[in-house]
């Protein structure tokens, strides 16, 4: 039985999409969004900048009971807009139902590639 967990909106304050890579894999980041309901969760994400406005409307349709992946080199909002490489943004993520939000870097400027990995910060009742 389907059972909603997590809160509607969620913070990353520490974004970068790293312009460069060695090797085969591309730097990148990814948001994972966990949805234990059992309807579908309407996300939309906005990206805050240090000197520039916020890109708005990257929206994600997780179904319910599953998890979903989200290269964020790879999304667009409605305008075409991508998050730059090279450029330290923060992300809020709303969804219209409860879910989980966990935030992964993949660093590969150097040989010697780097993972990491964080929770998002909850905004309780938000």
């Amino acid at each position: 039985m389907a059972r909603e967990t997590g809160e509607r909106t969620w913070l990353i304050p520490d974004g970068y999409l790293p312009p460069d890579s060695t090797g085969d894999l591309l730097s990148h980041e990814s948001v994972c969004l966990l949805n234990t309901g059992g309807a579908t969760a309407a996300v939309e994400m906005t990206a805050y900048f240090e000197d520039r406005d916020p890109l708005r409307g990257f929206r994600i349709l997780v179904p319910g009971e599953r998890t979903l992946h989200v290269r964020l080199d790879r999304v667009a909002n409605p305008a075409g807009e991508t998050i730059p490489r090279g450029t330290p943004y923060a992300l809020l993520v709303e969804s219209d139902r409860p879910i989980t939000v966990q935030m992964s870097r993949m660093d590969t400027t150097q040989p010697a590639l780097t993972l990491m990995t964080t929770l998002a910060h909850p905004v309780r009742g938000g």
